[in-house]
């Protein structure tokens, strides 16, 4: 369920399991004109959010407590919602499927990283 050619605000789903992260990313969000859906920890509860919103991209951390993502890629992929990894990891450790897919490593500048995610929503 993408929001692409819907007009407003970017709507973004954003899963990180740290909290002061999830909320510097969700502020950096809204100060560049965003609608954060979330942010949420676990994958589980990125996928009731998948089910119930519009999205238009997502933010997420690969590992969420030993958690990894992936399977949650696969599902917005399918549904043709663009994302990007912002994770500790480094970007040779991401799987080769997944390695089109843009990562920022931590740290990095949440205003950066919001102010490029209009960019893939156009991708």
């Amino acid at each position: 369920m993408t929001g692409q050619g819907r007009p407003g605000p970017l709507r973004v789903l954003v899963v990180e399991d740290e909290y002061f992260i999830a909320d510097d990313i969700s502020r950096a969000l809204i100060r560049h004109g965003a609608e954060v859906v979330g942010p949420v920890p676990t994958v589980q509860e990125a996928r009731a959010l998948l089910a119930s919103q519009t999205l238009d991209l997502a933010v997420l951390d690969i590992n969420l407590r030993g958690e990894l993502v992936y399977p949650l890629v696969a599902e917005l992929t399918r549904r043709g919602v663009p994302m990007v990894f912002a994770t500790g990891y480094d970007n040779a450790a991401i799987p080769p499927e997944h390695g089109s897919i843009p990562a920022w490593s931590k740290p990095f500048d949440y205003n950066a990283l919001a102010g490029m995610l209009p960019v893939l929503r156009r991708a």
